[in-house]
């Protein structure tokens, strides 16, 4: 993906984590993601959705953006700043367009600007593609521009494929919840999906998220547990490990919710429940 999309999706991102969302406004902020990883041409993109009286007046805002980034002298010394600062301004906007707009009345709008084609665009509620994260590190002030340039563009694409390796399976492991709730385990899975989570808690302490790498931990232990038959599967356990996964998703898009609650509930499962000892 290039710079420019990716710099117009964290700045979605940001926006968005300064808004308390819905479940329907966070479906419309992950298709507007989605439209703009997808497209080819986002300047042209832009200009189609200002033609919609539901998309046009964010379009107008996003076409600054684009435009700034694609027209004028990017200065990459003073960009995290510029980023903030777009990011600032996107957050009414983005709030009175997810105020208006729901995921069907957003789709319609795109039938009706592509004359009738609809794009198909999938999109989870915990999706694949979510680009939330820090835009820029702490720079040496004698590197050159360029070298700044793609120290950002590094650090960028670090934390994409960071957030999507753990969110990525996060769907999956709710599904397998709800199949365990109702008596449902397939063991080849299960032992699957316990690879998948030792390896993104591997990778979670290493890059010193040591709160992720204790829910992976939990999960791995009580999965583990699950196919051995030293956990017996009740709501308890099933509420214990969604709370693990509600913890994970919460830190990784940067959600400022209260989640001490979710926190405690993991905890103590891992102390009162498993067999593991679970220390990071």
């Amino acid at each position: 993906m290039d710079l420019v999309k990716v710099y117009l999706i964290q700045s979605i991102t940001s926006a968005a984590n300064n808004l308390r969302l819905n479940a329907q406004q966070i479906e419309v902020v992950g298709l507007l993601r989605e439209t703009i990883t997808n497209c080819e041409d986002v300047g042209a993109e832009f200009l189609r959705m200002k033609k919609s009286t539901e998309l046009s007046k964010l379009a107008i805002r996003l076409s600054e953006i684009h435009s700034f980034l694609t027209l004028g002298k990017v200065d990459f010394v003073k960009i995290s700043e510029q980023f903030r600062e777009h990011s600032r301004y996107l957050i009414r906007d983005l709030n009175q367009f997810l105020e208006n707009v729901s995921p069907q009345v957003y789709k319609d709008a795109f039938i009706k600007i592509n004359n009738g084609n609809q794009r198909i665009i999938d999109v989870e509620l915990v999706d694949r593609s979510n680009y939330a994260g820090q835009i820029m590190v702490g720079e040496d002030k004698d590197q050159s521009k360029t070298g700044v340039a793609n120290d950002v563009e590094k650090q960028m694409i670090s934390s994409i494929d960071f957030e999507k390796k753990i969110l990525g399976p996060i769907k999956s492991f709710d599904e397998l919840l709800k199949d365990l709730a109702s008596s449902k385990m397939n063991q080849k899975e299960l032992n699957g999906y316990v690879e998948i989570i030792q390896d993104n808690a591997a990778l979670s302490n290493q890059r010193g998220f040591k709160v992720l790498a204790k829910m992976h931990m939990i999960l791995e232990s009580g999965f583990r547990d699950i196919v051995t038959g030293n956990l017996v599967v009740d709501k308890t356990v099933i509420d214990s490990l969604r709370a693990c996964l509600i913890v994970i998703v919460a830190v990784v898009k940067k959600k400022e919710v209260d989640i001490s609650g979710y926190l405690n509930r993991a905890e103590e499962f891992a102390r009162n429940y498993l067999k593991k000892s679970i220390q990071v």
